[in-house]
């Protein structure tokens, strides 16, 4: 059970880096973690944010089916 916490965790503050760097980029047009990270270790954060974001969809699905 406590893998499965930090593997939550991590998800969460992936998702919140992604949501400000893409805030960033609409309201500023300016890319925070590609200006940090630079070009291939940018695209790996970005697929770990994708990631993170199909994980936490499916965690609430489960969660949804659990209630009915």
């Amino acid at each position: 059970m406590k893998n499965c916490h930090t593997l939550d965790l991590i998800a969460v503050i992936l998702l919140l880096i992604g949501g400000i760097n893409w805030g960033l980029v609409g309201l500023f047009n300016f890319d925070l973690i590609g200006s940090i990270f630079g070009g291939a270790i940018s695209r790996v954060l970005f697929v770990l944010v994708g990631i993170s974001a199909v994980y936490r969809i499916i965690c609430w699905a489960r969660c949804k089916s659990c209630t009915k």
